[in-house]
């Protein structure tokens, strides 16, 4: 084993790197940082969880912070421009590179920022402003800035492009090359991947410069950690039982899923049956994928439901089993879901659990990835599943999240129940809630489809305040009720106007000289003071509109 500070890396690094427990340098970082540490291009390739992040990392704060002076107390300046530059294809691979790298870079004295779409780009844009040392990104949401005339990279020193062969197959080579066009020539540049095909061969070719490769272990080469197993299962209800067990275990898992749809939808059948479960695909928000992966992570859930979003640049400790729930669809895939567990020299098992008609495919897709594995006929009472589950943990009873329910009336004041919908999307009316065991008046109908109301009006010193919302035609009558204040509303009617004088009871039928009138009311509001009926607006429904 070779120690960090053996490798020449900087002593407040190698503080930093103890502080983590990270005190032996991997095969990967062996290997480059020498090279790296002296300013050379280098071209670095290695499967999963082989450690690329502190591979390159390391030279990234140590040559920064060095540069500037930082590292000897010098405070950096307000504004100043980046000098580095990490380029990583996901969201969830930014941040845990930024989760990284943050620590080396501030034991140097320099500052972080993480750029990504999905969220909003305004503490980005603050955070640029402020001055940032080292800029961890994806590519679309760094590419919008530039073009925004937010930052330059003009500063840029060193430029590391990770998961290059990932970034490729997501179709991101343009826009990481008009990335790179925009960066100074002769700068340092570290490209790290898994396999060189796709087009990274190019970007190693134009943008590297006497670069020196170095190559721990091909994709497909094996952890000798990893265990692999094929489970094989006849039906959809074996499948089911089958999962059901394994996410039972008592340390952490990562279930696979093709599709977004399917990944949340088993994580909520987990979670009810007494699994609490988290899901990741990329249907979340940031702030949702946050949450679970956060979640996770702590050990508050031990099962993780996903799609091959969480493939790569997920890197949770302790990982002890992943599940291809669904096969993936190729080699590549299946070696990167795979490297989820068994990282950092720990253990773990992979399962992949076939149905009759997958046996041919995931033969052909395991003898692609190299792996040589026995197809195993079992239940989910298997012993070999008991195996791998270890004593289950005990179900949880499934509590389900409480909702409020519409025009819930509190205190001395409600609000009409539809009163906060943005809008309606089909048809239905509502009606303003009652308060203090008072009469609601002012109730109103809609007809029509989109229509939404909610009745106002007032019953002593109480109120229902409400909202509507009507389509119709022509002037909204008002009338003045007998021995009351009156009614006020503003809204449209089919129909002549009319106005006259109406009993206490109202049907939404102004009576008064010798016209008819059905009134609607449009964003109003109306009120009757006085009465004790209840009060309606009916629109009929020939003068509803699609």
């Amino acid at each position: 084993m070779t120690s960090f500070a053996e490798l020449g890396v900087p002593a407040p690094i190698v503080a930093a790197l103890a502080a983590a427990d990270r005190t032996e340098a991997f095969p990967i970082q062996v290997a480059t940082l020498p090279d790296s540490l002296k300013g050379r291009d280098v071209l670095g390739r290695g499967k999963t969880g082989s450690g690329k992040t502190i591979a390159f990392a390391v030279p990234l704060a140590a040559r920064l912070g060095q540069a500037s002076g930082t590292a000897n107390g010098q405070r950096p300046a307000r504004g100043r421009q980046a000098r580095g530059l990490v380029l990583a294809p996901t969201r969830e691979l930014a941040t845990q590179i930024d989760n990284t790298l943050a620590p080396l870079a501030q034991s140097m004295g320099l500052n972080t920022t993480v750029i990504y779409g999905g969220v909003s780009q305004k503490r980005q844009e603050d955070a640029l402003r402020a001055g940032v040392d080292i800029i961890v990104a994806t590519p679309g949401r760094l590419d919008d800035l530039l073009k925004q005339g937010v930052l330059s990279l003009d500063g840029i020193r060193i430029t590391v492009l990770d998961e290059a062969d990932h970034m490729a197959d997501l179709g991101f080579l343009p826009v990481v090359t008009r990335i790179l066009d925009k960066t100074p020539k002769g700068g340092q540049r570290l490209l790290f991947s898994a396999t060189l095909d796709n087009g990274v061969d190019r970007l190693v070719k134009r943008y590297l410069r006497d670069e020196i490769l170095h190559s721990v272990d091909e994709a497909t080469s094996h952890v000798s950690a990893m265990t692999h197993h094929v489970f094989a299962v006849d039906g959809g209800a074996g499948k089911d039982a089958l999962v059901r067990t394994l996410a039972r275990g008592a340390g952490k898992r990562i279930l696979f899923m093709r599709t977004k749809h399917q990944a949340k939808k088993l994580a909520k059948k987990l979670t009810e049956s007494g699994i609490p479960s988290v899901d990741l695909h990329g249907n979340l928000s940031q702030n949702a994928r946050d949450r679970n992966l956060a979640a996770f992570h702590d050990g508050s859930v031990r099962v993780l439901v996903a799609t091959d979003v969480a493939a790569r640049g997920v890197h949770i400790d302790d990982v002890e089993l992943v599940v291809h729930v669904d096969p993936p669809v190729e080699h590549k895939a299946y070696l990167h879901r795979s490297g989820r567990t068994a990282r950092a020299g720990s253990a773990g098992d992979v399962v992949t659990i076939a149905l009759p008609e997958q046996h041919r495919d995931l033969r052909d897709l395991l003898r692609k990835a190299a792996i040589r594995v026995d197809f195993e006929q079992v239940t989910d009472a298997s012993p070999q599943v008991r195996a791998l589950v270890g004593e289950p943990v005990a179900l949880v009873p499934y509590v389900k999240p409480e909702t409020p329910a519409r025009g819930q009336s509190q205190g001395g004041t409600s609000t009409g129940a539809n009163a906060q919908r943005k809008r309606a999307r089909r048809g239905g009316g509502g009606a303003g809630a009652s308060v203090g065991g008072a009469q609601t008046q002012g109730e109103r109908q809609s007809a029509g489809r989109g229509g939404q109301s909610a009745g106002a009006g007032q019953s002593g010193s109480q109120q229902a305040v409400g909202q509507g919302r009507r389509r119709g035609r022509g002037q909204g009558a008002a009338g003045h009720g007998a021995g009351a204040q009156g009614a006020a509303g503003q809204g449209q009617s089919r129909g002549q106007r009319g106005a006259g004088q109406a009993s206490a009871r109202r049907d939404g039928v102004t009576r008064g000289g010798s016209t008819t009138s059905y009134s609607t009311s449009t964003g109003g509001q109306g009120g009757y003071v006085g009465g004790s009926g209840t009060g309606r607006s009916r629109t009929p429904r020939r003068a509803s509109r699609p």
